[in-house]
């Protein structure tokens, strides 16, 4: 949920067991997930197991404004589990994701209102995606998650909209799970705190196999303008500095007894007391996202109501940044981007090749989508221009190459 203001990683590429003269890809790797809507990871936990994501913070120092926070929110306020079996209002409970494989054909979506800081594909968006609070979507935020098995991306969209086959969002932010991400500062991405929205919900295949491995994603009414990393974005003009910033940490305190709870609350609040809950958007109170699934048992998830913000504390933020300290550095160079040959027949491969320095992520529009190493091939069919965006926590550079076709 945004205001109208200023917009302002271990992957191990997947080990293949030859068994047989048969290939198995492992669990517990990116390219060992199954295929196809809620499909399961297997194990697998997007981002380097030193991602601010996956990091254990149970032990942790409270913040010194933990109190304050927690007021702020409301010491009263409730949990809510804002996802479940079923619907609510035609709408199913959560958010979706599916998950392709590298063969998914990468389809151009079209930029709307966070154009300047989205990242623009083009991107492998089946055109059966589930859109946040599917069959009946709605107003709302529309979210599309899809994660890319074999190349290891996750790609995710905001108010995003499917009409006459071609797709479109207010914003869109591709992510790279075999590296520990970052926006850049200031930057939003299909959420609001500039977070990825996958890696921090609660999802079915993780509570049947026992555990998550990760931070959760919650919601408060009013943030503060200002984050706190893995947050880059504020979406509030509040100065209150009691009121919480962006990425800020919850963590369930540690004597909560948690014995009288169902098995499956059991583990989502052991990952509530083990990982915490990071703050990623302007909504309502402590609503923490997970994905729709008719296997939640709804009366289970109810129980979780019971547990108030007076329950948690506030893990240590680390720096606040706010409008007057945020920080400034150089953005990639690209030393060169070129296409060889760059005059071709209809449908010739031609390649790609770049050379570029601190960038975290690269993407070429239009075809190629996220790349990695420094070169790639494409097949044109007309005349096309192909721009190279290189990207890393302080902006974005970019550079053109024109292969013509005869």
């Amino acid at each position: 949920m945004r205001p109208n203001l200023n917009h302002s990683f271990a992957l191990t590429f997947a080990t293949l067991i030859v068994l047989c003269g048969t290939a198995f890809s492992q669990a517990g790797t990116c390219s060992g997930m199954s295929l196809g809507q809620g499909a399961s990871l297997n194990g697998f936990v997007p981002f380097q197991s030193t991602s601010l994501w996956n990091t254990d913070i149970s032990n942790a120092p409270v913040d010194p404004n933990s109190a304050n926070y927690i007021n702020f929110i409301g010491s009263t306020v409730t949990l809510h589990p804002d996802f479940g079996a079923g619907t609510f209002h035609n709408q199913t409970i959560g958010i979706p994701y599916q998950i392709v494989a590298g063969t998914q054909p990468k389809v151009a979506v079209t930029l709307g209102a966070f154009f300047d800081e989205s990242d623009p594909g083009p991107e492998p968006i089946p055109s059966n995606a589930l859109i946040e609070g599917y069959p009946k979507p709605g107003n709302g935020d529309r979210h599309v998650l899809v994660l890319e098995k074999d190349g290891c991306w996750l790609y995710e969209l905001y108010k995003a909209t499917l009409k006459s086959g071609k797709w479109s969002a207010d914003a869109t932010a591709i992510w790279d799970m075999t590296v520990n991400e970052q926006r850049p500062y200031t930057w939003t991405s299909a959420d609001a705190a500039g977070l990825p929205i996958f890696p921090g919900l609660a999802r079915y295949d993780e509570v049947a196999a026992g555990t998550i491995n990760h931070a959760l994603r919650f919601t408060v009414p009013t943030t503060q303008r200002a984050y706190v990393l893995p947050a880059t974005h504020w979406a509030s003009t509040t100065t209150d500095p009691n009121a919480p910033p962006m990425g800020l940490r919850l963590r369930l305190k540690a004597s909560f007894n948690i014995s009288g709870y169902p098995a499956d609350d059991q583990v989502i609040l052991t990952a509530m007391k083990k990982y915490g809950l990071i703050l990623a958007d302007n909504g309502s109170g402590i609503f923490i996202s997970g994905v729709p699934d008719n296997r939640w048992n709804n009366n289970n998830l109810n129980l979780l109501k019971q547990i108030t913000a007076s329950n948690f504390e506030v893990v240590q933020t680390g720096t606040i940044f706010t409008p007057t300290n945020v920080p400034t550095g150089p953005s990639p160079t690209i030393s060169s981007f070129s296409a060889n040959p760059t005059t071709v027949m209809s449908g010739q491969p031609v390649t790609l090749n770049w050379s570029v320095s601190n960038s975290v992520y690269n993407i070429i529009n239009p075809q190629a989508g996220p790349v990695r190493g420094t070169s790639t091939l494409v097949m044109p069919s007309a005349t096309t221009t192909y721009t190279l965006y290189s990207t890393n926590q302080f902006g974005r550079t970019t550079a053109s190459v024109t292969v013509t076709v005869q």
